[in-house]
């Protein structure tokens, strides 16, 4: 979404900062997983908080900087681009602020969705399955610290140095037409509301993910009781049914077309008149025309009188018929002609 709007430096700072708390996140989901016997169902989860609790330490403080909570390495970057977004002015850049926007609070929603069924809620798996759950060893917990450092530290030590106003960190080696500049406009002319906003949506995606999925998960659960609410959770449940389209309309017709191209093109048009089909044409050729050669020599007088006869109506054919196409084909079809006599010839003395 930067790059689209041609801010190349807050791009890099955006890689940068999300390098560390989203491999912060990563990791240390490998490890929730590790730790609880390999299960990777967060429902089969739940109250690893008091098993693991740096871990989840380190996970608040990842989903927090990926919700782009100020003061974190996220929100230096995160929120100057939607804020950069919007001060085009124009139908592109407000486009990219509503939707990274709503983008945001979902995030946060999944994110929290995330902590609350993983470490907050009552256990959801069997009781020696617990019995084996353990902290990180230290080759973890160290990794597990920078990167937790980074993700608090990183965004606001070098916010300045990497899309600061006059910022020369880059030099050359980047550049950004004047039209596209609005970091101006972004830190000193836009509304407060539109600042705010991102961060609000964020904090109220995360509150409904604590709310429904740990504080009222029963109420969640009882939606389904309902005819609207098991629609609405299969809808969801099944990833707005997109792999059922993908599946059915994409991937069958793919299937399908690739069927088809490989009977009739490459087994039926490439084949025929590919090596396969002139071998076979030849052969079958010189099958009939070896049929010709009968032994009998009334048919072989049969193939000279006809052969006659052709080439007397090819000679004189431009007499009878004005044809110019005909006059220019005539010499080349006699001399097929006779080398078919001639060959009639030379089967009737192999015969003999």
């Amino acid at each position: 979404m930067s790059i689209g709007l041609s801010q190349y430096s807050l791009s890099l700072f955006h890689t940068v900062n999300h390098a560390f708390f989203k491999a912060l996140l990563f990791l240390s989901a490998g490890q929730a997983i590790h730790s609880i016997l390999d299960q990777q169902d967060i429902r089969r989860m739940g109250g690893l908080k008091n098993f693991i609790p740096f871990v989840y330490s380190v996970m608040i403080v990842g989903s927090l900087s990926l919700m782009a909570i100020p003061f974190l390495s996220g929100f230096y970057s995160k929120d100057l681009i939607l804020e950069l977004a919007y001060s085009r002015y124009d139908f592109l850049g407000i486009y990219v602020y509503i939707f990274g926007t709503i983008s945001a609070a979902l995030t946060a929603f999944y994110s929290f969705r995330l902590i609350s069924l993983v470490f907050l809620t009552l256990p959801n798996a069997s009781r020696n399955t617990y019995l084996d759950v353990h902290e990180s060893s230290l080759s973890v917990i160290i990794p597990l610290s920078i990167l937790a450092l980074f993700s608090i530290f990183f965004g606001y030590i070098f916010s300045d140095l990497f899309v600061g106003m006059g910022s020369d960190f880059f030099g050359n080696s980047l550049y950004t037409h004047p039209n596209n500049v609005h970091l101006v406009e972004a830190e000193s002319s836009l509304p407060i509301y539109i600042k705010l906003t991102p961060l609000i949506l964020s904090i109220l995606g995360g509150y409904l993910g604590i709310i429904s999925y740990h504080k009222n998960l029963e109420y969640t659960i009882d939606l389904t009781d309902y005819s609207l609410g098991r629609k609405i959770y299969t809808f969801l449940n099944a990833k707005y049914l997109l792999d059922i389209i993908y599946n059915r309309y994409i991937i069958g017709f793919g299937l399908q077309l690739g069927y088809n191209i490989s009977k009739y093109l490459d087994r039926g048009v490439i084949e025929l008149l590919g090596p396969y089909g002139i071998s076979l044409t030849m052969t079958n050729t010189g099958i009939n025309i070896s049929k010709l050669d009968t032994g009998v020599v009334t048919t072989y007088s049969l193939y000279m009188t006809l052969s006659l006869l052709f080439i007397l109506f090819l000679i004189f054919a431009p007499i009878l018929i004005k044809t110019s196409l005909l006059n220019e084909m005539r010499l080349s079809i006699i001399y097929v002609s006779a080398l078919m006599i001639t060959l009639s010839l030379s089967f009737d003395r192999i015969n003999k």
